[in-house]
């Protein structure tokens, strides 16, 4: 059920916001964590998930990240498959954990479902602009593939996720050569929630001059500096996550890579669009009594990428 959980008025409150979404970003997402923030507060109070907060994964302040553990380790005695979060910003704000609720749900969620999570920070524009959101990226997995059995977590399993802007730079670490670095073997497959796939500055982008910050201003090379001119330039699995109500254009950007790695490989990933959703409520409402994408994210991290969760083995999903 859609909004499950909410009282009646919260799920008419989204609803609103919801038609009137691109007006005032700020505004519109200041009621979606408004809705949510009471709901992970209460969860998040005693359920037995074991934070470890900002660890290092590199000389930069912003090079920091948390890893999501539940209490009890698998009984199989083998490593969990490891989540990584990239969080979203628009290229110069947001942080992976600003209040100790919002994105934290996203790897409780997964934490509970038997994978180890990870939050990563990175650095933010125009301090640091394109692609080093991507070798942000590269450099926490690097980290992650040497560290992560410390905390239960099995480094050759990983599913990395990236929403927004961080969902930009996930895509642009797996697939665009200007990254300079190639893909780790070790990451299974990508979901890429409500991401900016296309640089753009069209005026009526409420968030062009972010791009810009990130981007540079040369807009004649947004074509190839954008991901999803490079959709489908490998053969990972990877699903593709959008809202009815997006920031302007990213829905379109978001069928546009589908249909670009549909035609390259001759295999349609996975596509899913939340109804009623919107760019910020698609991630703030895991960990709630709705659990649509997490449960579509979990059969895909299981069906096509491989990674079988504490508890569940690939003998008995056969």
């Amino acid at each position: 059920m859609r909004f499950a959980g909410l009282s009646a008025t919260d799920r008419a409150r989204l609803d609103a916001v919801g038609k009137v979404w691109n007006d005032d970003l700020g505004a519109s997402r200041a009621v979606v964590l408004d809705v949510y923030r009471p709901h992970h507060k209460q969860k998040a109070a005693n359920d037995g998930i074991v934070i470890h907060r900002d660890i290092a994964y590199g000389a930069d302040p912003a090079h920091r990240l948390d890893v999501f553990e539940s209490s009890s380790r698998c009984a199989s005695g083998r490593g969990r498959p490891v989540v990584v979060f990239v969080h979203g910003g628009a290229f110069t704000r947001g942080s992976k954990s600003a209040d100790g609720l919002i994105y934290d749900n996203v790897l409780r969620w997964f934490s509970r479902q038997g994978l180890v999570g990870v939050n990563v920070e990175y650095r933010l524009a125009p301090g640091a602009r394109y692609p080093e959101g991507a070798r942000d990226v590269a450099a926490a997995l690097d980290w992650i593939t040497a560290s992560i059995e410390r905390f239960g977590g099995d480094p050759r399993s990983i599913l990395l996720v990236g929403h927004s802007a961080g969902g930009c730079h996930v895509a642009s670490y797996l697939y665009d050569p200007n990254v300079a670095r190639l893909p780790s073997r070790d990451v299974k497959g990508a979901v890429l929630i409500s991401a900016r796939l296309r640089a753009d500055s069209l005026p009526d982008n409420p968030n062009a001059n972010n791009v810009r910050q990130y981007f540079g201003d040369d807009e004649a090379a947004y074509e190839v500096l954008s991901p999803v001119a490079h959709a489908g330039s490998t053969r990972l699995p990877v699903l593709v996550a959008i809202a009815e109500f997006e920031n302007r254009y990213i829905d379109a950007y978001g069928a546009e890579f589908v249909q670009r790695h549909t035609l390259r490989t001759g295999k349609a990933p996975r596509f899913v669009q939340l109804s009623r959703h919107n760019h910020t409520s698609i991630v703030a409402h895991f960990d709630t009594h709705e659990e649509e994408l997490g449960h579509e994210i979990m059969r895909f991290a299981i069906d096509e990428c491989g990674l079988f969760p504490c508890g569940l083995s690939s003998q008995k999903r056969k």
